[in-house]
């Protein structure tokens, strides 16, 4: 019997290897008050860490008032979104304290037809455009609390020309 206080997972297997996962992780009780460039900083460090450890990347990821958005790919055979999740997830509610994520993040595993780069890029793109939704700034690439991170390539940017022409070259040869 499903436990009901739990959100519904796929089999283990679909989080391995080289598969892409939307992941949303909201602050309990969608408390607000937490979120500063002090935050950002840490989160992008932590983020970091979570990659390298699990042979990921971030093509895309938005922090807003109260929850936050991250869309990973694995790049490796042995590569572990839940075990990703898990981790970072840790050690951003040791970084919230007094505020901590609720008991779950939500996941969307990406299917082959959203993984094909137009697709692909659409989701990122509505990932960044969440603060313009939310009115909390007129143009995504004027957010502070958004962006990407490919470990070993500092200073990616999703909002710049050319980045999903850079971001794919480096995905192939992760992969490749």
């Amino acid at each position: 019997m499903a436990n009901k206080s739990n959100l519904p997972r796929l089999q283990k297997e679909a989080y391995l290897g080289q598969t892409t996962v939307h992941w949303t992780h909201t602050v309990s009780k969608r408390q607000t008050g937490w979120l500063s460039d002090t935050f950002h900083a840490q989160f992008r460090e932590t983020l970091l860490h979570s990659l390298v450890r699990y042979a990921m990347s971030c093509s895309a990821y938005c922090l807003m008032p109260d929850h936050m958005h991250v869309l990973v790919d694995g790049l490796k055979p042995e590569s572990d979104q839940l075990l990703f999740a898990r981790r970072l997830r840790g050690d951003l509610n040791r970084l919230l304290k007094p505020f901590a994520l609720q008991r779950q993040g939500h996941d969307h595993v990406l299917k082959d037809h959203e993984r094909e780069r137009e697709a692909y890029r659409s989701m990122a793109h509505y990932i960044l455009n969440n603060p313009v939704r939310a009115e909390l700034c007129s143009k995504a690439d004027t957010y502070p609390f958004s962006g990407c991170m490919f470990p070993g390539y500092f200073g990616l940017d999703p909002h710049v020309d050319g980045y999903w022409d850079t971001y794919w070259k480096l995905y192939g040869l992760s992969v490749g």
